[in-house]
């Protein structure tokens, strides 16, 4: 087994056990946890001190890793999908109570994103369904690009860094809403 593959079952155990595991995505890295483990959940939103309220994005290797959310859109609504991931997108889409309050926070919608990034795909891959992921860095603070930078925000607070670079896009992944087409965050 190549070195790379080790240290993705290493974070894949890590997140069976309910642990944060920090991992680069296609702009900043990002921290994940089972979104079905509340606690893993709290957890996270406690390191980044982030509003339950807010809401997570679901990310996912493929597009049938979200079907339980996508199985009531329609051919446009999946076109609109299929056009952008797997990408740097993520869509706010219906939920229809498929998902846990922690996960949705205070919105009828759920963000979701299929990634192209190498690491969470194998990540996601290995876990066989979708993870949550947000910016690795506290409330307030800027979104980090290197390793070095996540452990300075949570030193031994996180449970494991899978090591990777980000992907080559400079910002935050753009969040778009499904019903509307709009642009909500470029």
């Amino acid at each position: 087994m190549s070195p790379a593959a080790l240290r993705v079952r290493l974070a894949l155990q890590v997140l069976a056990a309910g642990g944060v595991v920090a991992c680069p995505t296609e702009a900043v890295w990002g921290l994940s946890c089972d979104p079905d483990n509340a606690s893993a959940v709290q957890r996270l939103l406690a390191l980044k001190g982030r509003s339950p309220d807010k809401g997570l994005i679901l990310v996912a290797a493929s597009a049938q890793q979200l079907e339980f959310l996508l199985a009531d859109l329609d051919g446009e609504q999946r076109r609109a999908l299929s056009s952008t991931w797997p990408g740097p997108t993520t869509w706010l889409v219906p939920h229809h109570g498929r998902v846990p309050a922690w996960i949705r926070g205070a919105h009828d919608t759920v963000a979701v994103r299929v990634s192209a990034h190498p690491v969470v795909s194998a990540l996601c891959s290995g876990w066989g369904g979708p993870l949550v992921s947000t910016s690795a860095n506290p409330a307030g603070r800027r979104p980090p690009r290197l390793g070095y930078q996540v452990k300075r925000y949570f030193g031994r607070e996180l449970d494991y860094l899978l090591p990777g670079a980000v992907g080559g896009s400079g910002r935050p992944t753009e969040i778009r809403d499904l019903a509307s087409g709009q642009i909500i965050r470029h």
